[in-house]
């Protein structure tokens, strides 16, 4: 019986950190796709279009302040429930790395736009 009652909970409590795992994933899902709806708000304001691509790198680094921390810290989170034994460094340098990836695209469709023959 005692068995029984272990499997139970054991079962209850592996159906607690599913869910607690997804509701993680969809919070860095939905952190993403703020940061990359700001980030295009950005890549279409006309005010950028006579920057020059270093300009616009350096501009797109100091703006979305809150969408990239939201989804820095919901993307650290989900890392480190998926991986609760990992590197405790790991889920950071993870979500800095696709921060960084988000805005190297940005920049690097803006220069491609700018400098695209018209």
């Amino acid at each position: 019986m005692r068995m029984v009652i272990a499997a139970v909970v054991a079962m209850r409590i592996s159906a607690a950190m599913a869910d607690e795992l997804e509701d993680a994933h969809r919070l860095a899902v939905g952190g993403r796709d703020s940061y990359w709806k700001c980030l295009a708000r950005e890549y279409s304001r006309d005010s950028n279009k006579s920057m020059s691509g270093e300009d616009f790198a350096c501009h797109l680094a100091s703006v979305c302040a809150s969408e990239r921390q939201n989804f820095r810290v919901a993307l650290v989170d989900y890392l480190s429930m998926q991986s609760p034994g990992a590197d405790a460094g790991a889920p950071l340098t993870t979500a800095n790395n696709a921060i960084a990836l988000a805005q190297g695209n940005v920049v690097t469709a803006f220069i491609r736009h700018k400098e695209a023959p018209k």
